[in-house]
């Protein structure tokens, strides 16, 4: 599983012009579902998630997470973080999830998330999605439940 975290001010995402998610001083979690991705990614990815330190303190160091910070997720699918470009210059999508099996995990996350006491809103999955956000530094990290970075 991949995920790519952004600390945001707000961000929000549409679906044919309709806010289904919106956040405020919280993470944007845009996330792809590789292939057999089971029940340690997505506790991998959701611990990770819930845990990093990536908010300040009062003494402006990264040092609070996010339900310390008193935000929240908002949870975005994206298969194309999946995306092999290493040939050519389409990208290969072979690494991701079937849809049905790649919703089932990624839901996993969201509850998992929502278990550790966080408010979580999504996207709609498979849908065209609009994404509005404010990055806040920006502070971006990369995660891969395989730990290829």
């Amino acid at each position: 599983m991949r995920a790519v975290v952004q600390r945001v001010r707000r961000a929000e995402v549409r679906v044919d012009g309709v806010v289904r998610g919106r956040i405020e001083r919280a993470l944007l979690v845009y996330m792809g579902v590789t292939g057999g991705d089971g029940a340690d990614d997505v506790e991998y990815t959701a611990s990770k998630i819930a845990g990093l330190r990536v908010f300040e303190d009062r003494e402006g160091k990264m040092n609070l997470n996010v339900e310390e910070a008193g935000g929240g997720v908002l949870a975005v699918s994206q298969f194309t973080l999946l995306g092999d470009v290493r040939k050519g210059r389409r990208p290969s999508f072979v690494g991701a999830e079937k849809p049905e099996a790649a919703l089932e995990t990624f839901d996993h996350v969201v509850e998992a998330l929502r278990h550790r006491g966080l408010t979580v809103e999504t996207g709609v999955f498979q849908a065209h999605m609009e994404v509005d956000s404010v990055n806040d530094g920006p502070v971006t990290i990369l995660l891969d439940s395989s730990k290829l970075f």
